[in-house]
């Protein structure tokens, strides 16, 4: 018998936050939905990460996914772009503690990887891929959604390796489910 999942990817940021589900059954997967939390007309920056958290809850009790995946703030130079990106990705990642669900974090550069099999790959590269592999029939505008439904595609190849990015259960969960991995 397949085991089934749900697995909700999220790409933080503090303008607008992308995001896409998607059910795994076996070894194949499906689309569920993308979209994006718009926050540009906020200006108060702590009614944006309350709102990410919010929206991050509500979706964790729409959709019940089994583990989030979050694409990890890239190092830029900008301090305080990356202060509020982590600020951002920190605030989703308590809303999927908050509600028990593992989660996992992916560098951008992983998750062009897993997806085009190139990490240098454009966003629109990364989208019309998905679109192929998820039978999208239209493409959003703003590819912010299509980052959130990466993540979650990412971590979908990525499941049952023993390096499926950072999860952040602990060290006793990790070598408990690779038990068998790790003795061979």
């Amino acid at each position: 018998m397949a085991t089934e999942k749900i697995i909700l990817g999220v790409d933080p940021g503090t303008a607008i936050m992308g995001f896409g589900i998607i059910k795994v059954k076996g070894n194949s997967m499906s689309f569920i939905q993308m979209n994006e939390l718009d926050m540009r007309k906020i200006k108060d920056p702590y009614v944006k990460l309350r709102r990410i958290f919010e929206r991050t809850v509500e979706l964790i009790d729409t959709y019940h996914p089994d583990e989030i995946a979050l694409e990890a703030p890239f190092f830029g130079k900008n301090v305080q772009s990356m202060l509020k990106l982590g600020r951002a990705q920190g605030v989703a990642m308590a809303a999927g503690l908050s509600r028990d669900i593992p989660v996992f974090e992916y560098a951008p550069l992983k998750i062009k990887q897993a997806i085009t099999g190139k990490g240098s790959a454009s966003k629109e590269q990364v989208a019309r891929m998905l679109q192929s592999l998820l039978a999208i029939k239209e493409l959003p505008k703003n590819l912010d959604m299509t980052d959130g439904l990466a993540a979650a595609v990412c971590h979908f190849y990525n499941s049952g390796r023993i390096e499926v990015g950072k999860s952040y259960s602990g060290w006793a969960s990790f070598v408990k489910q690779n038990e068998k991995r790790i003795k061979k």
